[in-house]
């Protein structure tokens, strides 16, 4: 009975055990959400630089500035006075030997914007030249007054021509090589101690028949068929942007009105013709009403070949 027991003991043991419930699945643990990291914030636009001018050139008396225009510009004055302004944005600026110390200038964009700037423009000394052998006119006044009104209408015809030459965009060229008798500015007493203007141009002594180059391209607005009182055969080339050159006291002209010239071509030949006490060849700048000094434009005169 006791094996039995042992026996049914052990079976109901076993069975038990194979009844018993199925261990329970493992628990899942709940699923971490993945970390959001925040997007980086769009980079600030660039701060765009303010609308500027930028120039070369000489700031000073007679001196010539090639400037820039702000960005946008519509148009551009100097002085209060509207300018030219190429496609680029470029324009002249002409420093007259009489400007004061500051020239104020001015853009206005095509949204409306006016950005302005202000160029200092320093003081010069002016050499002053005695010429006790030559009276102020040496004509008869009867005659002078008679011819000169004529002259003068031929000149400021010349200079009111726009053309298209594009000199002004060149590194200029002296005419000439030699001696400077006269320097721009200058300030002429005559006999009697009769005060003249000021000198308008350089003075390059040379002797007659020496040729005279085009110091850069551009057009002949002027050149005379018989001396000027004055200025004798005189001879003018518009480079464009309003800045003009004159050549005054040739003894010969080798291009005539309407011309385009090229620069470094023979344009005419040294003389002494109009008012001169010798042969020598008077280069004048002009840019609009400003008399510009050459000496600034074309550097320092080269020695004569």
């Amino acid at each position: 009975m006791r094996v039995g027991r042992w026996t049914l003991g052990l079976a109901t043991l076993v069975l038990a055990g194979s009844c018993a419930e199925p261990a329970p699945p493992p628990v899942r643990s709940a699923s971490v959400p993945a970390r959001v990291v925040p997007a980086a914030p769009p980079p600030a636009p660039p701060v765009a630089a303010p609308p500027v001018f930028r120039y070369a050139g000489v700031r000073m008396q007679g001196g010539l500035l090639i400037g820039t225009a702000p960005e946008g510009a519509a148009g551009v004055t100097v002085d209060g006075v509207p300018v030219p302004l190429a496609e680029n944005g470029r324009f002249l600026v002409g420093l007259d030997r009489d400007h004061g110390p500051i020239a104020a200038l001015a853009a206005t964009t095509a949204a409306g914007q006016v950005v302005r700037d202000t160029v200092a423009v320093a003081p010069r000394a002016w050499d002053i030249s005695h010429l006790a052998s030559l009276r102020k006119y040496p004509v008869p006044p009867a005659r002078f007054a008679e011819l000169r009104p004529i002259e003068l209408q031929q000149i400021a015809a010349a200079r009111a021509m726009h053309t298209d030459a594009q000199g002004w965009r060149q590194r200029f060229q002296w005419p000439a090589t030699g001696r400077i008798s006269t320097l721009f500015g200058s300030q002429r007493i005559y006999r009697d101690g009769e005060q003249g203007s000021y000198h308008s141009g350089i003075d390059i002594a040379r002797p007659t028949g020496t040729p005279v180059l085009a110091p850069a391209d551009g057009v002949v607005t002027l050149a005379t068929d018989r001396p000027f009182t004055l200025e004798g055969n005189l001879l003018m080339l518009d480079h464009g942007m309003g800045l003009s050159s004159a050549f005054m006291h040739l003894s010969r002209l080798h291009v005539a009105a309407g011309e385009h010239v090229r620069q470094g071509e023979v344009i005419g030949e040294v003389g002494a013709t109009g008012r001169a006490t010798g042969p020598h060849l008077h280069w004048g700048l002009r840019w609009q009403e400003a008399r510009i000094d050459p000496l600034l434009v074309a550097g320092p005169m080269p020695s004569a070949q």
